[in-house]
């Protein structure tokens, strides 16, 4: 619990952490290979989470770094099999991420390669949260401002490993009283006022079945530079209907 909770807004949905893994760095260049939200209440309350790897149509990229194999997105949904679902997600709320403006990008320009233009919407960076409310972090990357807040280990470069530990970080830095909670009070309205676009969720495949999720889970801590990859599960997390 906030030691000093944010209002209630009875208007706005709240917030959606967000994180991307990416076959590369440029969100015009490269793709979206795994994507989780996490979603809070206006109170920052957990009230669900969405994540799966997906299909790029092409190589993963720098498996060195989030570990994920070819092999590993056979099967996964391609980005506009999800991005309905994402809309339904995000709609009304302010996106959160870590260093947000790069995934917002690659979010952004994943819509548009679909012809979806995302609206403007109210961005909160913890990075920017971290820089001003954590002064005693190593650093401002994710691990280093989640060791320093005492969050514990996560399973880093994994979207929804990442996006779990951002929604904690979002929370310290709202309980510190540096922090004062008013401040998001007119984000949280701006963003339930946006109007979002929606998508039928028409069949995608061939067979008319419904879209698999692929959820990676693990239990590890961040990852460091020549250490021994820890094992990844990978687990079909439900599916989503394939009809309108």
């Amino acid at each position: 619990m906030l030691p000093r909770p944010i209002p209630a807004l009875p208007e706005a949905p709240g917030f959606a952490v967000v994180d991307v893994e990416a076959t590369g760095r440029s969100p015009w260049r490269h793709r979206v290979v795994e994507v989780a939200v996490v979603l809070l209440d206006a109170r920052l309350r957990p009230e669900g989470e969405f994540a799966t790897l997906l299909d790029p149509l092409g190589p993963v990229g720098p498996t060195h770094v989030h570990r994920i194999r070819q092999a590993d997105v056979e099967g996964a949904p391609r980005f506009r099999e999800i991005a309905p679902r994402l809309l339904e997600l995000l709609a009304g709320r302010v996106l959160v991420g870590h260093h947000v403006s790069c995934d917002h990008a690659f979010l952004d320009r994943e819509f548009a390669r679909i012809g979806v233009p995302l609206p403007p919407v109210p961005l909160l960076c913890t990075m920017g949260l971290a820089r001003a409310h954590l002064p005693e972090a190593r650093g401002h990357g994710l691990a280093a401002c989640a060791e320093a807040a005492g969050l514990g280990w996560f399973p880093a470069h994994t979207a929804l490993g990442d996006a779990r530990v951002t929604a904690e970080l979002l929370r310290y830095c709202a309980g510190v009283p540096s922090c004062p909670p008013d401040d998001w009070t007119g984000p949280l309205r701006e963003a339930a006022r946006v109007p979002w676009p929606r998508l039928g969720r028409a069949r995608s495949r061939p067979s008319g079945d419904a879209v698999p999720l692929l959820r990676r889970e693990a239990s590890y801590g961040p990852w460091l530079p020549g250490a021994q990859a820890p094992e990844v599960v990978l687990t079909q997390a439900g599916a989503m209907s394939s009809s309108a």
